[in-house]
């Protein structure tokens, strides 16, 4: 809910608000003020330490290059207030993302919204188009009263109705743009997705999204765990993202009718790039141990840099509308991204996402042959003639593929670079030795 309480809007005593951000691991960091000292945060909102961008998702720090002196300011975005007031025995969940921003006012390099942020700018400043992304959120509920429940049941939603029903109205009153809340694959399992958001917002509604699910659950003593593998034997969940382009009448830029596939030039171009930098972008989108517990063959998560028109083991693919009037089809032609889970901050996912496709826009790529089947299921010759790669099946072979692509490395400044790679090694060193239950589990504890 946007009540611009920087504004002089309404607000409960004693009420708290919390400047929060996305960091390297995905996950919300945040400080808090009294909600009567919004409007003075505004401008310069609260400094913070930032060694702490290199916190593990445990109590674990990575080593950095920071130390006790370095701070940025962690600056409340406008457009992202959100305040869910749903519960009475609770008070309101109310919260502003921020920006990192250096004493100048200028994005600090480390900044993961920064980076999302700047891929979006050079898209539209090379393409004339703008982007447009939705996340689809997969997690398991647990806690009392959650058993067992039956996949894609109704049984399932009215087991766990009272969560359905304060999820809903929460994200409905977060406006943004729930569309479905629905029973998943696996026990326990849902997912629910929302509508596209045009530019940063994209990115924006995928983190709160996340966060309000996460309350939703608490307040009724549960928990929305997040986590790509909860345990060896559990399904796994993703974080799909669905996007398309608007060019400046806000027509789908994405689609062309006489395309294969339906895809218009651009879009060829942008899963060419896609398809080529894949192997490197799995360690910011897939960024963790336990993701690579559910990357993989026969997952429906995808095993393989490749391309397909509805393939759910394609790692990127065209998803066709069923619409028959050419307006409404147009509308609703998108791509999906698949590879990305829920470890990975959305604002990474994003700025890689476009960094990937506009390398094969400037660059004119082929679109590359669509593999009508599971890629795990053909032959290694097959594969070659295809042109595909397989992804890597750890996160260290992940991190090796990202420093060994020159292209894809340089898309981070190279303090973040180097940042946020020491955090990846850091987790890797953690679970040296450890089995997979034990790092489903830890993860799974987190999120």
């Amino acid at each position: 809910m946007r009540l611009g309480l920087q504004n002089g809007g309404m607000m409960a005593e004693g009420e708290i608000v919390y400047l929060a951000w996305t960091d390297y691991v995905g996950l919300m960091r945040c400080r808090g003020i009294p909600a009567a000292d919004v409007s003075r945060r505004m401008a310069y909102g609260l400094g913070w330490a930032v060694a702490g961008q290199a916190l593990t998702p445990f109590d674990d720090i990575a080593p950095n290059p920071w130390g006790p002196m370095l701070e940025v300011r962690q600056t409340p975005v406008k457009e992202t207030e959100t305040r869910i007031d749903i519960w009475e025995s609770a008070p309101a969940f109310h919260f502003f993302l921020c920006d990192s921003k250096m004493a100048d006012g200028s994005s600090w390099d480390c900044c993961t919204r920064g980076f999302m942020l700047a891929a979006l700018n050079d898209f539209e400043q090379a393409t004339g188009l703008k982007f447009a992304a939705a996340f689809e959120h997969e997690f398991l509920l647990s806690g009392p009263g959650i058993g067992n429940m039956t996949p894609f049941s109704l049984e399932a939603m009215r087991l766990a109705a009272p969560f359905v029903r304060d999820v809903t109205r929460a994200l409905q009153q977060a406006e943004v743009g729930v569309e479905t809340v629905e029973p998943e694959y696996g026990s326990s399992q849902f997912e629910i997705s929302c509508a596209p958001a045009v530019g940063a917002m994209g990115g924006d509604r995928a983190v709160i999204t996340r966060e309000v699910i996460r309350e939703a659950a608490r307040r009724l003593g549960l928990k929305a765990g997040f986590t790509p593998k909860p345990a060896p034997d559990r399904v796994g969940n993703g974080a799909h993202v669905h996007f398309s382009f608007l060019d400046p009448e806000g027509r789908n830029a994405a689609f062309d009718p006489a395309g294969p596939g339906e895809a218009s030039k651009v879009a060829q171009h942008f899963i060419a790039g896609v398809v080529k930098h894949m192997p490197a972008m799995c360690a910011l989108v897939a960024p963790s141990p336990v993701s690579y517990h559910r990357l993989g063959p026969h997952h429906w998560s995808c095993g393989y840099a490749s391309f397909g028109i509805q393939n759910r083991e394609a790692a990127i693919r065209i998803c066709p509308s069923p619409e028959r009037d050419a307006k409404k089809r147009s509308k609703a032609f998108n791509l999906e991204l698949r590879p990305p889970d829920a470890t990975a901050s959305p604002y990474l996912v994003i700025g890689a996402l476009l960094r990937a496709g506009l390398e094969g826009i400037r660059h004119e790529l082929p679109l590359p042959k669509t593999v009508d089947r599971d890629p795990g299921d053909l032959g290694e010759a097959e594969r070659k003639a295809l042109g595909i790669v397989t992804l890597p099946s750890t996160l260290p072979e992940a991190l090796d593929l990202l420093a060994a692509d020159p292209v894809a490395k340089g898309w981070l400044p190279p303090q973040m670079y180097e940042s946020y790679v020491a955090v990846k090694r850091k987790e890797i060193e953690m679970f040296a030795g450890a089995d997979a239950a034990t790092i489903c589990r830890r993860y799974n504890d987190v999120y």
